[in-house]
């Protein structure tokens, strides 16, 4: 049995949050670790469908999202977590959930500055957004607020995708969790 944690990755659309942990996760299963990865863009689709992008409907997402990563935590399976999860209320719930269950929780904030994530643009959400397609983008028109104490921060900008993952992994063995 292995221990099981979530890691959280957030920051804003694009910044790498779920390219990161792909990549660890295809790193931690080589090593025969049990996860997951709970992407924020599947779990809109199948567990929180219906729900918009209003402050409440963010929240109620992020806490769906935090109840099911501590079930599979609590079960040794390390669930990956790349989900914006603008606001600072929201996330801390979520660790709070983990804390009073004693299910090892990190979070890491994936920093990349906003003229990046427009620049890498994967969704095309900035180039909506620019065309007044689309109000609402995550630290454009609607808040992101920035971790303020994470357990790793990461300036995707500076390094490659298998040093961010590496980085990240590094934390998990120095808590014993890979």
């Amino acid at each position: 049995m292995t221990t099981g944690a979530t890691v959280w990755l957030t920051g804003l659309p694009s910044a790498g949050k779920t390219t990161i942990a792909y990549e660890l996760a295809g790193r931690l299963r080589e090593e025969g670790h049990l996860v997951e990865v709970l992407d924020g863009d599947e779990i809109r689709e199948f567990i929180s469908a219906g729900l918009g992008f209003s402050r409440e409907d963010r929240h109620t997402n992020v806490q769906r999202i935090g109840f099911v990563a501590e079930l599979l935590a609590r079960n040794g399976v390390k669930a990956l977590v790349p989900v914006i999860a603008p606001y600072a209320d929201s996330r801390d719930a979520v660790r709070k959930r983990h804390e009073l269950g004693g299910t090892p929780y990190v979070e890491v904030h994936v920093a990349t500055p906003v003229d990046v994530c427009s620049e890498r643009d994967v969704k095309g959400l900035y180039a909506k957004q620019a065309a007044g397609e689309l109000t609402g983008l995550t630290g454009v028109d609607d808040p992101y607020e920035e971790p303020e104490t994470p357990d790793l921060r990461i300036d995707s900008q500076h390094q490659t995708v298998q040093e961010s993952a590496a980085s990240v992994y590094t934390l998990l063995s120095e808590r014993g969790l890979a």
